[in-house]
């Protein structure tokens, strides 16, 4: 059976996941499994970041899993799927500078492509992972999808790039759904602290101490990966023409310098300082949700800034963790993209090479 507008549950449906062993995948897919028992679940990742396990991954909720270069994903794989959800990307800002060119060709190369196979093969839904960043400097009101977008990275510049792409693309009656995800936060089993929320408490776990390298002022939407997949759910019962949407809570718009006392709170002894003399943080916007909230209401966010800590601070906690030097770890992105280009892994251009 095909998709329909509105639950899914019960129904037979593939779903094919690219980029599954990501920060996000795991989640989703224990979400997906949850809500759509039925459903054949297939995962698809090239696994740069395989080793970011901790530990504490369940069994896996994928029917069946692909290793492969989302550019190069050949048409078989989309044979009888009906909905694709596009994860797989080079992830935040510090590796879209560090590999504009792979950030280019995987973010908005690759997924166009994939949409233009999926199209011809009949595939009935199409979401794709988009980001908030694309509004980048936004002083002022937050910010609608109808406003004008800034984006100040290549990791931005590539989202909107595939977005647009995505909008004039022949889609052949698929439905296609551009959820541009507020800055992500919460615990996974593929856990990274290269974003701000895990960062602060993963910092406060292991040395009483909360830095924050900025003045503190500017604005960050944030969506816990458990609300991301509760989001990606909406989207494969959307019906109708392409839509790039906000996702996320106004509640949730933060001031940097107020998630780090927040996670002071949830901590105490925990010292923050703030560093007041920073040059100013171009990356600043406050977030319109009210598209969401009109066209979803089922799926809003349901977590709070609270949980998602406390869910941070438990799942650290239980791994032991404890390195105050975790910025140099495997847990944040670029540095095991740097470890695998060092090693002869990966090439300059990430992809694998015969020695991996």
């Amino acid at each position: 059976m095909g998709f329909r507008a509105g639950p899914l549950e019960g129904m037979a449906v593939r779903v094919l996941v690219v980029g599954h062993q990501g920060y996000v995948g795991p989640v989703l897919g224990a979400h997906l499994r949850r809500v759509y028992p039925q459903a054949q679940l297939i995962g698809f990742d090239t696994g740069y970041f395989a080793q970011c396990a901790t530990g504490a991954e369940p069994a896996s909720p994928f029917d069946a899993q692909h290793h492969g270069d989302v550019r190069d994903i050949i048409p078989e794989r989309l044979e009888g799927v009906d909905a694709v959800v596009a994860l797989a990307a080079i992830s935040n800002d510090p590796m879209g500078a560090r590999f504009a060119g792979p950030t280019d060709s995987v973010n908005r190369g690759a997924v166009v492509r994939l949409a233009e196979m999926a199209a011809r093969a009949g595939v009935q839904r199409f979401v794709f992972a988009s980001s908030c960043s694309v509004y980048g400097f936004a002083p002022g009101e937050a910010r609608k999808e109808s406003d004008p977008l800034n984006p100040q990275t290549a990791y931005a510049r590539s989202k909107i790039e595939a977005e647009r792409a995505l909008a004039a693309l022949d889609a052949r009656g698929m439905s296609v759904t551009c959820l541009r995800f507020a800055t992500a936060c919460g615990w996974s089993p593929r856990l990274r602290l290269d974003l701000v929320l895990n960062d602060f408490v993963a910092a406060a776990l292991a040395s009483r101490r909360i830095a924050v390298l900025s003045d503190g002022t500017p604005w960050r939407p944030l969506i816990d990966v458990a609300d991301m997949a509760l989001a990606v759910e909406w989207a494969l019962s959307r019906e109708g023409p392409p839509l790039a949407i906000n996702v996320g809570a106004e509640s949730w718009n933060y001031q940097v310098r107020d998630l780090a006392k927040a996670v002071a709170r949830a901590l105490p002894g925990v010292e923050v300082s703030i560093n007041r003399d920073a040059q100013p943080d171009t990356r600043s916007y406050k977030v319109d949700f009210s598209l969401y909230r009109r066209l979803a209401p089922a799926h809003q966010p349901r977590l709070t800034l609270d949980a998602s800590i406390a869910r941070l601070v438990e799942g650290l906690s239980n791994m032991g963790f404890s390195d105050a030097e975790f910025r140099t770890s495997r847990l944040m992105r670029l540095k095991m993209l740097e470890a695998h280009c060092a090693s002869g892994r990966l090439d300059g251009d990430l992809r694998w090479t015969e020695v991996a």
